[in-house]
């Protein structure tokens, strides 16, 4: 009944070409306009796994309680005074945008911070930093009192005297020295380097993290959009270029987090999909010309491909109303698996019009001769696809129904437009047999030694399945990212940090009090390395700093609290630069040693500086002053401090950690390398153990493994179960039936084996590989089976076997295009698609034949002629 359709079916075809081929042309017009006026891509990756799972909602219930940043502000500068007074003015003026930032928020700043900072420093250090500053009291006078260029020349000269007195040795010069050179000279030079008066406090150079500032904005997401974020992230790097940060203190800024992230990935999709696709296409024209051989045949196919391209993309578009980052890539596996169809129907034809001239009678007998393998194939694949629907994994749940019924639209396509194409393009007669002849010899070989190929292939695949074990498995999405992306650069290197948001788990407790308990159990784990709670940043011995703080404070306020000198002139800045330099040489004198000769060195700059022009004393002035006016200010401020009780800690602090209605928040860090995936599996099996009702992104990581392995696992079964029920169906012996299915596990097994011991990890865009070579590989079996059955011999060196090897190649340039992808996610999924296409085309044309051997019946006048294929089993 089937063969009589799809006969019947090319054969009006054939005598309706023109008719056929306007209405393919109204289809793909319309399907075209219904794609450019609606065609969506879904942005939001949050909605690629179902959402009724046990661990999504408690993750929608924690991010509803306490709202993520989605965007990490990463100011940086070259000073600590630079990269404050840069996150102040950011933060100010980002405040300013309610229209795009829903909450703008430093991390560990403001005022409070600076009134109470060193409260939150160890006592040790706040006692050492306490007496630098007690016995540098005579130079924050001289400071205070003139706080310009002209201050900081006399305070060098007040230290230079201290020497000549015997004060301090003059190797204590050295460091302070060492700092203000290169601001001076870059001064001279023309350029403004800023001097950092923290770190001539404290005695070293700041650590990378003392340079680094964070705010956390959440911004308001446009979801129509390919890049939801891009005006909230535009607007961030807008405002810093208008600050002039750069500039003005020396500072850079950096965004990282959910949203530019994922902006930046959905970018060099957009960049790659249009070159991707057209890749494919441009790929697949040559393939078909050299399977072909003729432009009107390939026309004919390529003409069924763009209709069945258009349709399937406006069929998807009402199906699911917007693509998502997993079924945008249906596009390229339209291509590569869509053409196998027209492919056969035309290898066929051309052989059948080798033996019989007329053009209609050999696209009939094409259409009866492929009607029930073509069918077949294209309901396995379809099977394989729509295997997808009922996983948890909603991505690739919208990618098999759009995939599933492409390939249908791709059948039917294949025998309503080629046929019709062909009608009226009238290629010419075949002049030769369709075929691999000069694949005889290696035919004949194999078939003399099949057993022995059979049982080495088997053994070879067997003795590698202990491999298997050590297949390497990369959940991590970031890993999927470019890594060249900024946003991705900026996450690397605050990794290990709660501040990226990419590493903690997170516990919802009933109280504060319950929470710190749990943070105790937590902090016990050999995989955590650190909790924390709103308690956390209440800190300790507060009665001791205090009181070292109130000691220090009355002789370093009356320091503070002079009055200020008027603005000096560049005479009086001049004058006091040969102060310095007179008090520098006295001090040296005749002495030597590294502290001698860095005030020696520092002298003779200075007397440069002194015969400049003005331009360079402003520029030194501007390196030095600014920050000291800064510095003057937080130390007034921090004379002050308050006792800090989880009562007083500023709102927005307050609000990360702890809810209204008393619930707490408790954030757990992992220990190790978190850039590897096993640890952060370690710590979030170990984490849930102590606490099943623990989430944060290291659970949501774990567990939306677990779900898309699952997931893979269940469209394999069920994938696997259809095509078994539908070729069971349709062949009615079970041994047909293995003799289908045993070469695709074959190649299934071996395609993992290779991708172990090539380092290939499955991840979650790779992993769609594995379903899909069932489809793919079924059908390129069944072609082989069903000729088998009707008698047929020396396969590899028929018309099937090139339909097979072009199809093939046609479906590799697919995945090649993906391979070559700028996407590392889009890319995975090539290289693991063309692996496994590969194996499954060696499988069905190297040693399917070989596993089937002789037919079970030989039909008269075929045995050893290549071109004389007899019809398909009806």
């Amino acid at each position: 009944m089937v063969t009589s359709v799809i006969v019947r079916t090319v054969d009006f075809c054939a005598r309706r070409a023109w008719l056929v081929v306007a209405y393919s042309v109204l289809l793909a017009a319309a399907s075209l306009y219904y794609s450019a006026t609606h065609f969506s891509i879904d942005t939001d990756t949050e909605k690629l796994i179902s959402r009724d799972l046990p661990w999504r909602q408690r993750a929608a219930s924690y991010t509803n309680a306490f709202p993520q940043s989605g965007i990490l502000v990463v100011v940086t500068a070259a000073t600590t005074e630079g990269v404050e007074q840069a996150t102040t003015a950011l933060q100010a003026e980002l405040s300013q945008h309610p229209d795009l930032f829903l909450r703008v928020a430093r991390v560990g700043g403001g005022e409070f911070f600076e009134k109470n900072a060193l409260l939150f420093e160890p006592l040790i250090r706040v006692t050492q930093s306490l007496n630098s500053l007690s016995n540098g009291t005579p130079l924050i006078q001289t400071l205070a009192s003139d706080p310009s260029l002209r201050g900081v020349m006399n305070a060098l000269a007040l230290a230079a005297s201290g020497v000549s007195s015997g004060s301090i040795s003059l190797d204590e010069l050295e460091w302070p020295v060492f700092l203000a050179t290169a601001p001076l000279r870059d001064a001279i030079d023309g350029k403004v380097t800023p001097f950092s008066w923290q770190a001539l406090v404290q005695g070293a150079k700041p650590s990378a993290s003392q340079l680094r500032r964070f705010i956390e904005v959440e911004p308001i997401l446009n979801f129509s959009d390919l890049r939801p974020g891009s005006r909230a992230t535009s607007a961030i790097r807008q405002s810093a270029a208008r600050l002039k940060l750069q500039s003005a203190f020396g500072a850079a800024v950096q965004l990282t987090g959910a949203v530019p992230m994922n902006d930046d990935q959905f970018s060099v999709i957009q960049n790659s999909a249009v070159r991707d696709t057209l890749t494919a296409l441009l790929g697949t024209l040559i393939i078909l010309w050299l399977a072909l051989h003729s432009w009107k045949i390939v026309m004919a196919v390529f003409a069924s491909v763009i209709v069945g391209l258009s349709a399937t993309a406006a069929l998807g578009l009402v199906m699911i109303g917007a693509f998502n980052l997993i079924s945008i890539a249906f596009f390229v596996l339209f291509v590569g698996l869509g053409v196998d169809f027209g492919i056969q129907f035309t290898v066929r034809y051309r052989s059948e019009r080798y033996k019989c001239p007329d053009l209609h009678q050999a696209l009939c007998a094409a259409a009866r001769a492929v009607a029930i393998p073509l069918s077949l194939a294209a309901a396995a694949t379809a099977a394989a696809f729509f295997s997808f629907l009922p996983t948890n994994y909603a991505g690739l749940f919208e990618l098999g129904l759009i995939a599933g019924c492409g390939m249908l639209v791709a059948f039917l396509c294949a025998i309503t437009v080629v046929p019709a194409m062909l009608a009226i393009l009238q290629p010419p007669v075949e002049p030769a047999p369709i075929g691999f002849k000069e694949l005889a010899p290696l035919d004949h070989f194999l078939q003399r030694h099949r057993l022995v190929i059979v049982a080495g292939t088997v053994l070879a695949a067997l003795a590698g399945v202990p491999v298997l074990a050590h297949l390497p498995f990369d959940f991590n999405p970031i890993n999927l990212q470019d890594p060249n992306a900024p946003s991705v650069i900026t996450y690397r290197e605050l990794q290990g940090s709660s501040l990226t948001n990419g590493t903690d788990a997170d516990v919802v407790a009933v109280s504060l009090d319950e929470a710190d308990r749990i943070s105790h159990r937590l902090a016990s784990l050999p995989d955590v390395a650190q909790t924390l709670t709103l308690s956390s940043f209440v800190p300790s011995e507060q009665g001791q700093k205090i009181d070292a703080i109130k000691s220090a404070a009355s002789g370093l306020r009356q320091a503070l609290d002079q009055p200020h000198q008027a603005a000096p002139s560049d005479r009086d800045i001049t004058d006091a630069i040969q102060t310095t330099v007179a008090a520098l040489s006295r001090a040296i004198g005749t002495a030597s040693g590294s502290g001698a000769n860095a005030a020696r060195q520092f002298s003779e700059l200075l007397t440069r500086l002194a015969q400049a022009d003005i331009a360079s004393r402003e520029r030194a002035a501007s390196a030095f002053v600014p920050s000291l006016s800064f510095d003057l200010r937080l130390l007034r401020s921090s004379l002050e401090p308050q006792v800090i009780t989880a009562a007083n800690l500023p709102l927005d602090l307050v609000r990360n950690w702890l809810l209204s209605d008393g619930r707490a928040r408790v954030e757990v860090l992992p220990k190790g390398d978190v850039g590897k995936l096993g640890v952060l599996r370690r710590f979030a099996t170990s984490v849930l153990s102590v606490e099943p009702s623990a989430t944060g992104p290291a659970i949501n990581l774990y567990e939306s493994g677990r779900t898309v392995v699952q997931s893979f696992i269940q469209a394999g079964a069920l994938a696997f179960t259809a095509i078994s029920v539908l070729l069971l169906i349709s062949l009615r012996k079970v041994a047909d039936v293995l003799l289908t299915l045993t070469p695709l596990l074959l190649a299934g097994t071996v395609t993992l084996e290779l991708a172990t011991l090539t380092h290939t990890a499955i991840n979650f865009a790779n992993i769609i590989a594995l379903p899909l070579l069932l489809g793919v590989g079924v059908a390129f079996k069944i072609y082989y089976v069903l000729a088998w059955r009707e008698g047929k011999t020396d396969l590899l060196q028929s018309s099937l076997t090139r339909a097979v090897v072009f199809s093939a190649m046609t479906t590799a340039i697919a995945f090649g295009s993906m391979w070559a992808s700028n996407s590392p996610g889009m890319s995975s999924m090539g290289k693991m698609m063309a692996l496994a296409l590969i194996c499954t085309m060696a499988a069905a044309v190297l040693f399917q034949p070989l596993l089937m051997g002789p037919p079970r019946q030989v039909k008269a006048g075929v045995r050893n002629n290549v071109d004389a294929m007899p019809d398909a089993a009806e």
